[in-house]
């Protein structure tokens, strides 16, 4: 595998040739089974940063450096994976800062994770084995750790616990995905959104824990207060879309109205034909689960949806053998509400939606995504059905 190490860099001439130095004489050495090489992205920086880096390249001969204008983080970062991509046929891409906050010799640990499987690795600060310096000023370390924390819980992902850092390595296969969506953010805030769509669309992410340095040459780029509004702006914008475009929303709706042809079916078989009401429950059951199963299909989970008319009809006693549980469910809390309670309106209606909203529901989406459109892979389930074909 070809691996090529991505600093960006501007004004960071005291800083560079100590990074180098140490990627080429103490880590590379070590990693035995790829090619590693490094693309120093520098933004035309005005003290001499270019020039240092030329010396370097002559001195090692895996170097190359892509000059251009300043125009943030994200672009150059951009700008260097499509020429690492393209013109040095990288299999994957390590981002690291110039300025000697991130450990090079945690590199080891980041491609051991890749060779594992994951296609992300990220570095954190925030877990076990991790940290921030000692010698920040409390506000700063109050800045970083809750500004992180506001990041996972608004966007529901808790498992990660650094989004805000730049340590990382990919493998071209994330970038290529999340290219197009990516040319809109130039500044930090690129790291949290390369990161969110690379979760949202499926790729396995490892984590790496280290000690993160305060740099000692030259200053922060970083603007505090522009950077809050613009980590607020996309975190909240992207927590609303995913909830108004989320297949759970859609399932909700459909399985409201699938409620609401429920609760007249149940008065209509109840009132209408005189059936018990456990009957009753179950047939209205399963007049919610044809409407449920189509427009889920085709709407809900239109992502994974099963267009093939043969598969359709194979699906769907698979969809009704799922949801017997949902029958069950129903059928055993109406029967017994009406039993105990009367069997009237009120208790038929209260124990049908409390069979639905507090059991139902949960039951249900759970079975759809790991059954029948699959958008849920479980380990042990998947080697399962591996095993049976």
């Amino acid at each position: 595998m070809k691996i090529i190490v991505i600093i960006p860099t501007y004004n960071e001439k005291g800083n560079i040739e100590k990074l180098i130095a140490s990627l080429e004489e103490e880590v590379f050495p070590k990693i035995k089974n790829h090619k590693m090489s490094i693309l120093v992205v520098d933004d035309n920086s005005p003290d001499g940063t270019g020039e240092e880096v030329n010396k370097l390249i002559n001195k090692y001969g895996n170097i190359k450096m892509l000059s251009g204008e300043k125009r943030g983080l994200g672009a150059a970062y951009i700008r260097g994976m499509s020429y690492a991509v393209d013109k040095m046929n990288a299999d994957a891409m390590f981002e690291m800062d110039a300025d000697l906050s991130h450990p090079p010799k945690k590199i080891i640990e980041f491609v051991e994770k890749m060779e594992d499987g994951f296609d992300i690795v990220i570095g954190t600060r925030y877990s076990a084995g991790g940290s921030i310096p000692e010698n920040w000023p409390i506000h700063r370390k109050i800045f970083s750790i809750f500004g992180n924390l506001l990041v996972r819980v608004i966007l529901l992902r808790l498992h990660i616990h650094d989004w805000t850092g730049g340590f990382r390595v990919l493998k071209k296969e994330v970038f290529l995905k999340e290219k197009k969506e990516l040319l809109n953010y130039n500044g930090y805030i690129f790291q949290i959104s390369f990161l969110h769509k690379a979760v949202r669309d499926g790729f396995k992410v490892a984590e790496v824990p280290f000690y993160f340095s305060d740099r000692t040459l030259g200053r922060s780029k970083i603007a505090p207060l522009n950077y809050i509004a613009d980590v607020l702006r996309y975190v909240i914008g992207a927590r609303i879309y995913e909830s108004l475009h989320s297949p759970f929303l859609k399932y909700a709706i459909t399985g409201f109205i699938g409620y609401m042809i429920n609760a007249f079916a149940l008065e209509l078989f109840s009132q209408g034909f005189s059936l018990n009401s456990g009957i009753a429950a179950m047939l209205g059951a399963e007049c919610s689960i044809i409407w449920n199963f189509f427009v889920n299909n085709f709407w809900a989970f239109n992502e994974h949806k099963i267009t093939n008319p043969l598969r359709v009809l194979l699906k769907f006693p698979q969809f009704n053998l799922v949801s017997i549980g949902s029958l069950g469910i129903i059928t055993t809390i109406v029967f017994l509400a009406t039993h105990l309670l009367g069997d009237t309106i009120v208790v038929r209606q209260v124990s049908l939606a409390i069979a639905i909203g507090f059991f139902v529901i949960p039951y249900s989406y759970s079975m759809y995504n790991i059954f029948i459109w699959k958008r849920w892979h479980i380990s042990f389930l998947s080697k399962l059905q591996e095993k049976l074909g």
